[in-house]
Formats: structure tokens, sequence, C-alpha cells
């Protein structure tokens, strides 16, 4: 927290829940289903953001990636992949 930061109160429900205040919530990002990472510590409750990666967006990504190169050259063959691989594994083994 910064220094000309204030300190805000919230009450637990009965339930257990905490309001975070609406001033926290912007400047953090934190929206409805936002994980959040919660931990008590000496006495005091500690919440970290979650930043959990889109994976259907990264595979998309990764997807179109593949496919242009595809169409760039062609399907790569068995052959092919098989030399990539055994490439891979031995600049993997000189590395170690």
């Amino acid at each position: 927290m910064a220094a000309r930061e204030k300190p805000d109160v919230t009450v637990v429900s009965g339930k257990g829940q905490v309001v975070i205040p609406q001033n926290i919530r912007e400047k953090l990002g934190i929206g409805p289903k936002t994980k959040l990472l919660v931990y008590g510590y000496r006495g005091a409750v500690i919440m970290k953001k979650l930043e959990i990666p889109d994976v259907t967006k990264e595979l998309k990504k990764l997807y179109r990636r593949v496919d242009a190169r595809i169409a760039k050259h062609g399907e790569p063959t068995d052959e092919t992949i098989n030399e990539i691989i055994k490439e891979y594994r031995k600049r993997r083994a000189e590395a170690s």
C-alpha cells in the first residue's frame, strides 16, 4: 500500500463474505468471477488477484501460427517431424 492510500474498513457477513471496496476493485481490475488467492499471514488476511491465462485464446493463436506455416511450407511429413524431434532432443542433451 502506498503511503498516501488510506485504509478502508469492510465487514465480514454471516456467510463469511467480504466486500472489497470499489476503489480497490477498480484499481486492481477485480470484477465478477475474478479469482483471488487468500491466505493468512501473521494475523493478517492477504488476498492476491490470480492471473489465469485464457487457454482457449492461447490455443487459437497457436493454431493460427501452425496454419500459416502449413500454408507457406506445406504439410510436414512424419519423417520431417521425427527429424525435428531428434534435433531438439540432441540440442537438449548437449545443453545439459
